[in-house]
């Protein structure tokens, strides 16, 4: 009797062990690759940081030591431009299988998000891209209004080691205010706050984990527009549920706790930009049967950098990799001076006077507004190749003729100045509109206090730029560039980018003071390809190019800005 009794208790024992057991699942997430799909920087013509190619050695290691089934992989959007090596596929090739699509199947990924910068690619391309994924396209945010339902799927469902993961993919609402609506047409983006406390209930009841996938930033909790920008922790704190938030689009690399209106704490992640490093969430839960009894979450930001290419990933893609070096090598012009875009913070530049004249030669128009897309670019002087034209000019935008009275195009400028510029009281002080804290960032690009790619300059007209004015009174337009009269009433033709000519960085909206609603009927003309097509072309047919400072527009006091610059280069640059 006594030995059946021991042998009941321990067959008890073990009952009982079975039933309760730990699973630790790890969520990996990349975000803002940016075509970085190989170790190698196609623009520069250079062995490159990060890639895809490094992360898949990371991702296979964790893969063998805690199992398949026990990693689960998302990518975050903007995936689809940057690099030439999404280009090519973009608009070059576009009967093979896309790029993307080929590395992230290969890459056996579980899920992923849309990010504004793919819709900037147009329909034809993300269509194209989102059919050859063998994984879920998310995008609960992404209304088609003919149905009046998720263009994309709004989230999935995951199991992993009998856990059920549920994953809501989200994107930035405010495409609207940035890409032509033809290449998100008949499409709306609608807030992201009010999509996912609708589909929380949904999920709970399917899933034991719930995670976030948002191509937005981390933001504020304070966001009450609809479109919010940067709304990741506002939908973390305010919509309860979610476990772990992944998110991206800004850049900024994030491993923080934010405590949701319930009290429980949700982890938020973003591991910044070009596959330099991966998101990395670790979930503990002890079950009991299929019920949760516990969860414990931790996460962190790994750097990729110290991991060699996958070498199996590179010989499988070696074909891809060759045809987008042949592509990016080929020259269509010379350049008789070498550009870069660092002059362009302090007056001036070849650069961008280069991107100015391009755009006026292009469109005819009268006035030409450009900023430096990218804060370290640079042409040699010599041969152009494709490559140099992703240097000049980093995004797929197209070109607009925008009609703005000469008083919409002084407000424009003091507006666009004003975040560039500080008011200096001495030439000892600061030039450029830094952070308080500019000197304790490590990231240069983050010292400002405004991106730069808002910077617009202009030509076409001749002004001065008063650093010791404040915001809204430091412009004077003196007259055209040809010599005859400027006038503040008078309606001109401006080029400007279909990033800015749909309002983004609200130069023309809160700086000129259109409303959005009226900017689409300010367009009197536009290409149909994106401008570095058309900036190529243009070389091509030129042949030689001698890029120079126009020399249009100066800082004044001219002695302050010279001494300003030698104190505020070294801390941007």
């Amino acid at each position: 009797m006594k030995r059946l009794l021991l042998v009941l208790s321990a067959l008890m024992l073990a009952t009982y062990a079975f039933a309760q057991r730990q699973v630790t699942i790890s969520l990996l997430e990349t975000s803002d690759v940016h075509g970085n799909y190989f170790p190698y920087d196609f623009i520069n013509g250079k062995s490159g940081e990060g890639s895809l190619a490094r992360v898949y050695t990371y991702v296979e290691k964790l893969r063998h030591k805690q199992g398949k089934d026990r990693v689960v992989l998302l990518d975050n959007g903007d995936i689809l431009q940057g690099q030439p090596t999404a280009y090519y596929y973009d608009f070059i090739d576009t009967t093979s299988t896309h790029l993307c699509a080929d590395v992230l199947n290969y890459m056996h990924y579980d899920a992923a998000t849309v990010g504004n910068h793919d819709v900037e690619t147009g329909h034809a391309v993300y269509d194209r891209w989102v059919s050859q994924c063998h994984y879920p396209v998310l995008g609960a945010n992404v209304i088609d209004v003919r149905k009046g339902t998720p263009y994309w799927k709004p989230y999935t469902i995951l199991k992993r080691q009998g856990v059920r993961i549920a994953v809501l993919g989200m994107i930035t609402p405010c495409i609207p205010m940035w890409l032509p609506q033809n290449l998100w047409t008949n499409l709306r983006f609608d807030d992201q706050e009010a999509i996912a406390r609708y589909y929380m209930p949904e999920m709970q009841r399917q899933a034991d984990v719930i995670v976030g996938l948002f191509h937005s930033g981390v933001g504020s909790d304070t966001i009450t527009t609809p479109r919010a920008e940067h709304a990741a922790v506002a939908v973390a704190r305010r919509v309860p549920g979610f476990d772990v938030v992944f998110c991206g689009h800004d850049h900024r690399e994030t491993q923080c706790l934010v405590r949701n209106v319930e009290g429980k704490d949700v982890l938020v992640l973003n591991p910044a930009a070009n596959a330099h490093a991966v998101a990395q969430a670790d979930i503990t839960l002890t079950l009991k049967g299929k019920k949760v009894l516990n969860k414990k979450v931790q996460g962190q930001v790994v750097s990729v950098l110290n991991q060699q290419p996958h070498a199996g990933f590179m010989q499988h893609f070696a074909s891809q990799y060759e045809a987008v070096r042949q592509f990016t090598s080929k020259r269509i012009g010379r350049s008789t001076a070498a550009m870069q875009s660092t002059p362009a913070f302090f007056g001036p530049s070849a650069f961008i006077d280069f991107i100015h004249q391009m755009q006026l030669d292009i469109s005819g128009a009268d006035i030409s507004f450009a900023a430096p897309l990218a804060m370290d670019a640079s042409i040699p002087e010599g041969d152009i190749h494709v490559r140099d034209m992703f240097n000049l000019y980093r995004y797929e935008n197209m070109l607009y003729v925008m009609q703005l009275t000469g008083r919409e195009v002084k407000d424009y400028l003091e507006f666009s100045y004003a975040r560039w510029t500080a008011q200096m009281h001495a030439p000892t002080d600061h030039m450029l509109l830094f952070r308080a804290n500019a000197h304790e960032l490590t990231d240069a690009w983050q010292r400002l206090q405004y991106p730069s790619f808002n910077f617009d300059s202009a030509a076409g007209i001749c002004y001065m730029v008063d650093l010791t004015k404040p915001a809204g009174q430091k412009i004077t337009i003196t007259q055209m560039a040809d010599g005859s009269p400027f006038s503040l009433s008078k309606t001109y033709r401006c080029a400007v980018n279909s990033y800015r000519g749909n309002g983004g960085g609200y130069l023309l909206t809160q700086g000129a003071g259109i409303p959005a609603a009226e900017l689409p009927k300010r367009i009197v003309w536009s290409t149909d390809k994106d401008l570095r097509y058309y900036l190529m072309t243009r070389i091509e047919q030129l042949g030689v190019i001698s890029p120079a400072p126009l020399n249009q527009w100066h800082f004044i006091p001219e002695d302050w800005a010279a001494q300003a610059r030698k104190k505020d280069e070294p801390l941007l640059f």
